[in-house]
């Protein structure tokens, strides 16, 4: 062992053991919390905020949790997802559902075993802390740092790093609202939809130095507003002293007032960006002079997937490659080409594991975690799409990975294409949600299945509960989100469409048109229109969102008028998907707003 590694380890011990006896004091804090609300000790007002900083949310079913687990930068380890997996069967019923910002839920834990759960999570070096309520929740990084060919450098460091140095701290841990940071490694494109996050990080050389392209102000919720360009280049040594400076701004000028109105988008809407960015530079003036939060030079083991010693990788190209259209198997032909993307590093490729709607059981995980372990490198990425990626996977063995996630159900080809559907759990769980988007975004794909058009194929379609924005329903070529109205006195769900969201031809995050709402019942046969119009009026070399935009809102009003109020009424337009009882408006308090 070299001196620099004995260094190295004699610096961790000590520092892990001091993580490790912090997370566990407030665990067992947490249980005494909860037991006294329990017992009537205290209010659940006064126990709400506490819970929701350790990352337990309240649902619309009674006496029951969800408990959201933050994933850094999207990335976790092989025994990490083992631990999930245990979890989910031994207290999520046997699921787990992954979010739109790389977190891991689990739905339906009753108050008194969140502890417990809690524990399992630190026994994996992963925690809930701080992924709800009025802190910096989850940092995400783009799914490809370390692999994409295209790649300016690997940003995962400084995403964790910058997750970690954020953690319990008083600043950031009663924020006048909830605050997010996205990191985005690839030159050109934005995997990250860094431009809908409160501080967007996209990675830049300048003279030969590290550093990051910073934009502020994003966010999307009922009123979505895009981010600015704060800085065209900070360099990496001073990238968390002006995160500190943002954040510090927004402690100061957020709305306390009114939840609603409280993001830090709002505060750049309300005393404009000139007077933002103003206020930022004294504070990051402040921080240069007198010193802030502190850049950690260790992170604790399993951070982000943060191994120490990680598992020697070999060489993947020992095994001869199996082309497209070669191997016989036409449904791995087509796997092939919409799920596998060859690596920077020669021999190696990674997969998109498509997760339906974001939904795995303990056996799916289990197996996921197998299959990375032992073909991969050890390590399993989350996509903000609500899909796995396996990367380091030798590719002469692409044929044994796909053999091993058809027997675990999830060698379904067309990830990131138009039925691969993202929602949110919607009224399944949420107290804040209208409609049951999970049961809706199953209905969708099942009618764009039968889309061949290659164009149509590359499309979007991502479904919301509610106009919060948890399924990230602006950004969607086709967008959803809950609402109710009345029919003849009788309540019926139904959902606000969105066209042309996404990115425009320059690479600019841009939001979808609302066009009108649709009975929930009526949604798959509004999709259909309007693909059918695409398809008979598209320009040569037009994008959807061109398309959108020159047939403006009002075409696509008057081709889904009669859907918005239909003539005909029938049953079922009185329930929502997935449901055989007639719909009723319920609404809680809500605590996971977008």
């Amino acid at each position: 062992m070299s001196t620099a590694t004995q260094e190295g380890l004699a610096q961790r011990e000590p520092f892990e053991q001091q993580h490790e006896q912090t997370v566990r004091q407030e665990i067992e804090t947490f249980r005494i919390k909860a037991e006294a609300f329990m017992a009537g000790e205290i209010t659940e007002d006064q126990f709400r905020p506490f819970r929701l900083k350790h990352g337990i949310y309240g649902q619309r079913q009674p006496g029951v949790q969800m408990v959201r687990v933050k994933v850094p930068s999207g990335l976790m380890t092989a025994t990490q997802l083992e631990q999930f997996a245990r979890i989910a069967d031994e207290f999520g019923g046997g699921k787990g559902h992954l979010t739109t910002r790389q977190n891991i839920q689990y739905h339906f834990v009753p108050l008194t075993r969140v502890p417990d759960l809690m524990h399992l999570l630190a026994d994996a070096g992963l925690t809930s802390r701080e992924a709800c309520y009025n802190t910096v929740r989850n940092v995400t990084c783009c799914e490809w740092a370390g692999i994409a060919r295209d790649e300016v450098f690997d940003v995962r460091p400084y995403a964790h790093r910058v997750a970690y140095a954020f953690l319990r701290k008083d600043l950031t841990g009663d924020l006048p609202r909830k605050f997010k940071i996205a990191f985005d490694g690839c030159r050109g494109h934005d995997c990250i939809a860094a431009a809908i996050n409160d501080i967007g990080l996209r990675a830049a050389i300048r003279d030969g130095r590290r550093g990051f392209r910073m934009t502020i102000g994003g966010g999307l919720g009922p009123l979505p507003i895009e981010s600015q360009l704060l800085d065209e280049f900070v360099p990496e040594e001073r990238l968390l002293n002006k995160c500190e400076a943002v954040i510090r701004v927004f402690n100061k000028y957020g709305n306390r007032k009114n939840k609603n109105l409280a993001r830090l988008k709002f505060v750049m809407r309300d005393r404009g960006f000139a007077w933002l960015s103003e206020q930022i530079e004294k504070e990051y003036a402040d921080i240069l002079a007198n010193g802030g939060i502190e850049w950690p030079e260790i992170v604790p083991e399993g951070f982000g997937g943060y191994q120490s010693s990680p598992q020697p990788l070999g060489n993947g190209a020992l095994l001869p490659v199996v082309q497209p259209n070669h191997s016989g198997n036409a449904d791995y032909d087509v796997w092939l080409k919409s799920n596998i993307r060859e690596q920077k590093q020669p021999g190696y490729a990674t997969a998109i594991v498509r997760i339906d709607q974001g939904n795995l059981t303990g056996a799916q995980l289990r197996g996921l975690a197998r299959i990375a372990a032992t073909a991969g490198d050890g390590l399993v990425r989350t996509t903000i799409a609500q899909n796995l990626v396996l990367a380091y996977l030798p590719l002469g063995r692409l044929p044994q990975v796909y053999a091993a996630l058809e027997e675990l159900g999830l060698a379904e080809s067309g990830a990131g294409q138009i039925a691969d559907v993202v929602t949110c759990p919607g009224a399944y769980s949420c107290n804040l949600a209208l409609t049951k988007s999970m049961n809706l975004g199953a209905a969708l794909e099942a009618t764009v299945r039968t889309y061949d058009d290659p164009q149509v194929k590359h499309l979007s379609i991502k479904v919301s509960g509610c106009p919060n924005a948890c399924g990230q329903h602006w950004i969607g070529d086709f967008g959803f989100y809950g609402n109710a109205r009345k029919i003849d006195g009788k309540e019926v769900p139904y959902y606000q469409m969105l066209l042309g969201g996404g990115h425009d031809e320059q690479g600019m995050m841009r939001f979808g048109l609302a066009v009108q709402s649709i009975p929930a019942r009526l949604a798959p046969a509004a999709v259909t229109r309007v693909l059918d119009h695409f398809l008979a009026n598209r320009a040569a070399g037009e994008t959807f969102r061109q398309y959108a935009m020159r047939f403006k809102v009002e075409t696509f009003r008057e081709l889904t008028r009669d859907l918005a109020k239909p003539a005909e009424l029938f049953p079922e337009i009185y329930q929502d998907w997935g449901d055989t009882e007639v719909y009723s408006l319920q609404l809680g308090r809500g605590e996971c707003a977008a």
